[in-house]
């Protein structure tokens, strides 16, 4: 019988342990030490090449850590051959029959709207609309139609219709992650093509394209808009009132370049996540520096896109609108109507303003160009029962008509034209 005394295995002497485990502390210590120094890469960047060194990642790819990833995993998803499109569309005080009649003629089952009655309407016109998205049948069977039930107060020409704007595409990125294009759109705008043309038309386009007019010419606005300092008072008070003015001016950036242009664009959601998560901080940079300049709605977006390397390429100098503007321009531009048509329809743009309310060109334009009648959504591929549309039949059969040519022919122009330089100058 072996004794234990005899057996050296159990008391074997073991001189190189403690240095072993000396080493080791030192070791992990400088590899902490250059995580800290970023000589080389984090965690998260690790776990893309290796998933299985963080069993937690692994078993969840979907969900970021870092904004810069959010975006980038977003960016890279698979995305289906038919685009789909998140729009914003908002109204004042009287306006609720006018954006009824907008969102209708814009209705699709594969895109996303949200509807707003800023805080100056009546409180009846809000519940009014509030009902209307509730009770209609289309609505609620497809839940694509959401209404900010608290309202915001909205002027022009202060930072609040920004602020509504990135509020809104808050709302759609937090409730879904499948859209492809944001587009902002008033009460008194109105398309010029079928939601089946627009779709046919952005359907083979690079989804990072960003259709924002835009320029680094101020001209007038240089003096008018970028150096008066003002206050809109309706980023504290629940009543509309004018803007007013503080002393003394201030003198033009030199952190960043001023762009402006339009307030009406289609972004892609790669930017409008830019927008929203910020994770260089430019965007609330320049979200804090437009709070005080007049119109930032005609900068604000400008002015980001065009301060940011990786999206300059990106950008198309078009708001995808027909608008017809005094030389020079003034804070509104003219109200369209039957002697506009020819011009309008040539132009190939999908949409036109400003409009009023009920009037014989939305009539010729439903007509002739939507084919919907009696407040009927506009007929499309995906209709079960054309022309009324009261039923769904199959969402991603998109049949065109002649208004996506007309909009593929402007868009192949614009972008060559984008491939030529033609970008933030």
């Amino acid at each position: 019988m072996i004794k234990l005394k005899d057996c050296k295995c159990f008391h074997t002497e073991k001189p190189w342990a403690f240095p072993l485990a000396i080493t080791s502390i030192v070791c992990l210590f400088l590899l902490l030490t250059c995580f800290n120094m970023g000589l080389i890469p984090p965690l998260y960047k690790i776990n893309s090449y290796f998933p299985l060194f963080n069993p937690r990642v692994s078993s969840n790819h979907s969900i970021p850590h870092f904004a810069e990833q959010r975006v980038k995993s977003t960016h890279l998803e698979s995305r289906s051959s038919t685009p789909r499109f998140a729009y914003l569309i908002s109204g004042s005080k009287g306006d609720l029959n006018k954006l009824w009649r907008t969102l209708r003629a814009l209705y699709h089952p594969l895109n996303y709207y949200v509807v707003h009655l800023d805080l100056e309407s009546e409180p009846n016109e809000r519940m009014e609309l509030a009902s209307r998205v509730e009770k209609d049948p289309m609505f609620a069977e497809v839940g694509n139609v959401y209404m900010i039930m608290k309202a915001n107060m909205v002027t022009y020409r202060g930072p609040t219709m920004v602020s509504n704007t990135l509020h809104a595409c808050a709302i759609l990125l937090k409730r879904n992650k499948d859209w492809d294009w944001f587009i902002n759109l008033s009460a008194s705008d109105y398309p010029l093509v079928t939601q089946d043309d627009l779709l046919s038309a952005f359907r083979n386009l690079n989804r990072d394209w960003n259709f924002v007019e835009h320029t680094s010419q101020l001209g007038w606005k240089e003096d008018q808009r970028a150096m008066p300092l003002m206050i809109d008072p309706g980023l504290y008070e629940n009543k509309k009132s004018d803007i007013f003015w503080v002393q003394p001016d201030r003198p033009l950036p030199t952190a960043f370049k001023l762009f402006t242009g339009s307030a009406w664009m289609v972004l892609s959601r790669s930017f409008v996540e830019y927008c929203i998560w910020g994770w260089d901080n430019l965007p609330r940079t320049l979200l804090m520096y437009y709070t005080n300049f007049v119109s930032s709605p005609e900068g604000y977006f400008q002015t980001v896109i065009c301060n940011v390397p990786e999206f300059i390429p990106t950008v198309i100098n078009h708001d995808m609108h027909f608008i017809s503007w005094d030389n020079p321009p003034k804070q509104h531009p003219h109200v369209l109507n039957i002697s506009d048509a020819t011009k309008m329809f040539k132009s190939g743009a999908a949409f036109a303003r400003k409009f009023d309310q009920d009037t014989t060109i939305l009539d010729r334009i439903d007509s002739e160009i939507l084919h919907r009648s009696n407040g009927s959504f506009t007929p499309g591929g995906w209709c079960r029962d054309i022309p009324s549309c009261s039923e769904v039949g199959k969402p991603i059969l998109v049949k065109s008509g002649p208004g996506a040519k007309r909009l593929k022919k402007l868009i192949n122009k614009l972008i060559r034209s984008a491939q030529n330089g033609n970008q933030c100058r």
